[in-house]
Formats: structure tokens, C-alpha cells, sequence
């Protein structure tokens, strides 16, 4: 069956989030991928996939008191499972940019797809 892949990559976030005491004080970065793939098994009308409602799953997601990436990917992932019932397919990548440690890291990643 062919699949129509909605993608938002690239959603920046800033927060205080980690589980180092200083990513507690610091603002953290963090970016956010989404793909979400629904069956398009007719071409004259593909379905839609509101992506500001993408967008919105994300930013909710970090208003929550984690400290895990896996646990930001697991409510970002069942938000956007129970908003888009047609997904086949949903991946989310997260990625912490600069991530507090010794040496030069560019950023730490998560990837969810299921």
C-alpha cells in the first residue's frame, strides 16, 4: 500500500530538562523530528495531517516534569498515536544538542518508531 509521509523536523526546544543538577538551573536544547505515515491508497485525495497539531503534541510534551528523553519520547509518541488514530507508522527522534559531558559532543539521541 502506498504510505504519504508527514514530516516536522527541527522543532527547537529550550528547557530546563536532564538529570544532571546543572541542566536543572541551564536551559537545555533540544530538537525534535516527527514522521508521520498514513496509508494514501488513493492518489486524486491524499489524506491531511495537521502539522501545527504536530508541533503542538511536541510543545505540550515538555511542559511535563521529565528528566529521561525516553520519557519525553513516549508522551510525544502516544499524544500523536491518539491524535492521528490512521498512522501506520510514527517516528519520533529527539536530540539533546551540547549535552553536559567532558569532551565536545554535538548531541545526545532518542529515536522512537512504531
Amino acid at each position: 500500500m502506498a504510505m504519504l509521509v508527514i514530516s516536522l523536523h527541527n522543532i527547537s526546544i529550550s528547557a530546563r530538562k536532564g538529570v544532571y543538577d546543572e541542566e536543572k538551573i541551564l536551559d537545555n536544547t533540544f530538537e525534535v523530528d516527527v514522521d508521520i505515515s498514513v496509508p494514501a491508497g488513493n492518489t486524486d485525495e491524499f489524506p491531511f495531517v495537521d502539522y501545527t497539531l504536530i508541533n503542538k503534541n511536541v510543545q505540550e510534551a515538555f511542559d511535563k516534569p521529565h528528566d529521561l528523553l525516553e520519557h519525553f519520547i513516549r508522551d510525544i509518541h502516544r499524544s500523536l498515536k491518539n491524535q492521528f488514530m490512521e498512522a501506520e507508522k510514527i517516528k519520533v527522534v529527539i536530540r539533546k544538542l551540547n549535552p553536559p559531558m567532558p569532551g565536545e559532543v554535538g548531541y545526545a539521541q532518542v529515536c522512537y518508531e512504531g
